[in-house]
């Protein structure tokens, strides 16, 4: 609640808030990858390489979600194989949260698509996230829905290739 109150402060409409949310959210994304290998190889969990955007998905929501927010997450990939969307029943972000009307427009958890546009931007994958259903909204679940733009080059290039 009181990053949101910062927010309002610095920020004078509903949009900016929202590009400054997904930006934070991005840039844990960025950490995020790091965090959950080293914390599956502490707790024994073993993340199976990711071979398809389904495999992505599953890790996403099963690791990812269970191992930082501590909550379950179910996936529906689309039937191309493109994207998916990740339904979240509970959602830690929204706990005793009211939005008063000037702000019912505020997608408090869009945080949680800048996290999902940074990991994945870490393993080669450009997205496009967006927060579709949002119980402060009135839908009965949560639910975000990830698009599988480009898989990107590796980073490193020719020059750090070995010999």
């Amino acid at each position: 609640g009181s990053l949101i109150t910062e927010l309002l402060r610095d920020f004078d409409t509903v949009e900016e808030i929202h590009v400054e949310l997904e930006k934070m959210g991005h840039n844990i994304g960025l950490k995020s990858v790091d965090e959950i290998l080293a914390k599956s190889e502490q707790q024994g969990i073993i993340i199976p390489p990711c071979t398809s955007l389904k495999d992505t998905a599953q890790v996403i929501a099963k690791t990812g979600f269970k191992m930082m927010l501590g909550i379950n997450v179910d996936t529906v990939l689309s039937t191309d194989g493109n994207s998916f969307s990740l339904l979240l029943n509970e959602n830690p972000l929204a706990l005793f949260v009211e939005l008063p009307p000037e702000y019912k427009n505020l997608q408090y958890s869009i945080l949680y698509c800048g996290v999902i546009r940074g990991a994945l931007e870490q393993v080669n994958l450009k997205v496009r996230c967006t927060f579709v259903k949002d119980q402060l909204q009135g839908d009965e679940t949560n639910e975000i829905h990830v698009q599988l733009e480009q898989v990107l080059q590796d980073g490193a290039g020719d020059d750090y290739k070995e010999e």
